[in-house]
């Protein structure tokens, strides 16, 4: 009796991974047609092979990773890259938000440092699809956190998918800070994930304002999914001045830049 579920269950991703090799994509119904299988069974092998790294996740399937030039970068790496830049977006963000406010932070590393600048404030709402932000914020007496349900995603600690949908139906946002993967003026603002990036459309049309968080190493890319066209935003916050085209579009279409001080008071 060797032949376990495990052992039938790697076989049959191992067979998956061939086939999406092979096409570059592949649907829930395929799995579930080749390899008769229910589709929480499909849905719960492709959630699998991502967590390694093997494929990219989408809404209706999944991709094959080498298709593409782009790697999502998991939030403890991101960690570790232009963390003083951020925090200094964060410092503008936090000095942009007001008592009585209901604002959203989205998952990333960016919003997270937003998060921990909010802590000991009073009379805010933050509403979140991010687990490690609403929990970095749980002991904050001051601050309501609503969080929205879904399933998560273990590289940045998002919730998604349609339990998330149906909160954000329910819920209304004055400002959304949006973390994002990619900014330019063709694909608008991007980031890795299907399904993050269908969450962060909702979000935006509960939201009065949306601001997009990035540092300079966004500006001028784009991720493997559009969230949304530039025009959709209200402002977006860097560590750097825009460059002049982007500078100028910005400018033109009435969207607000505000760039961060790098360099905090040192008058402690």
């Amino acid at each position: 009796m060797n032949d376990t579920p495990s052992s039938k269950g790697e076989i049959r991703r191992n067979l998956m991974m061939n086939l999406l090799k092979q096409q570059g994509k592949i649907t829930i119904a395929d799995i579930i047609e080749r390899f008769d299988v229910s589709e929480a069974t499909a849905r719960r092998d492709l959630d699998m092979l991502d967590r390694k790294g093997e494929l990219i996740r989408t809404i209706g399937g999944a991709l094959y990773e080498g298709m593409s030039s782009v790697r999502e970068v998991a939030f403890s790496e991101k960690k570790q890259q232009l963390w003083l830049e951020k925090e200094a977006i964060a410092r503008k963000a936090n000095e942009m938000i007001q008592e009585g406010d209901s604002i959203c932070l989205s998952g990333g590393t960016t919003t997270y440092l937003i998060a921990k600048q909010l802590k000991g404030r009073q009379g805010i709402t933050v509403v979140t699809n991010a687990v490690n932000i609403a929990m970095e914020l749980a002991d904050s007496e001051g601050i309501q956190v609503v969080v929205i349900g879904g399933v998560m995603r273990a590289k940045n600690f998002e919730l998604c998918g349609p339990l998330a949908e149906k909160t954000i139906e329910h819920i209304n946002i004055g400002k959304m800070f949006l973390g994002i993967d990619g900014f330019n003026i063709q694909q608008g603002i991007s980031t890795y994930s299907e399904l993050e990036a269908q969450t962060a459309r909702m979000l935006m049309n509960r939201a009065l304002q949306t601001i997009a968080v990035l540092d300079h190493t966004k500006v001028g890319k784009a991720s493997l999914f559009s969230i949304a066209p530039l025009t959709s935003l209200y402002g977006c916050i860097s560590d750097a001045p825009f460059d002049g085209q982007i500078s100028s579009y910005l400018q033109c279409n009435d969207i607000r830049t505000f760039i961060a001080d790098q360099t905090p008071s040192m008058t402690s």
